[in-house]
């Protein structure tokens, strides 16, 4: 805000960006723990900052249109999934492995859905998401072979 008029911030906005950088250290901080595994901790890292970035792109500017264009809560749908395979896998190499991959196809559901529907050309940043969601399943991959 010090550099331009064209971003304005109060004080909600900087308290959601520091509750998602807080949220997001915490929760590297709780999953990489249960390893000592460099891959794993990388995997995690990665999948934590892909989800941060996802989310904080969503609430800026939204991906599909605007910010304020609900077809963007479909992305939601991409967190939901990981973190839902997350759980079912426990945390370990492998179904982690799944559940990251899951993720960027879920990732790449949206982007055909959203083009299917009329609703933009989203497909550049889809498969952008995509191989950060990819790259943190095969971390994850590397780190159940050493498991």
């Amino acid at each position: 805000m010090q550099f331009t008029d064209e971003v304005v911030w109060n004080l909600a906005d900087f308290a959601v960006a520091g509750t998602l950088l807080f949220g997001a250290g915490l929760m590297y901080e709780l999953i990489a723990e249960k390893m000592d595994n460099i891959a794993y901790k990388a995997a995690v890292g990665l999948a934590v900052a892909t989800a941060l970035f996802l989310v904080w792109i969503n609430l800026a500017v939204g991906i599909i249109g605007t910010e304020d264009n609900p077809a963007n809560l479909m992305y939601g749908g991409v967190l939901i999934v990981g973190i839902i395979g997350a759980l079912f896998a426990r945390f370990r190499p492998h179904g982690m492995a799944i559940a990251m991959f899951a993720s960027a196809l879920t990732q790449m559901l949206v982007g055909v859905i959203s083009l299917i529907a009329g609703l933009g050309f989203t497909l550049v940043p889809d498969v952008f998401f995509a191989v950060l969601w990819s790259g943190s399943a095969f971390l994850f991959r590397c780190a159940s072979a050493k498991d």
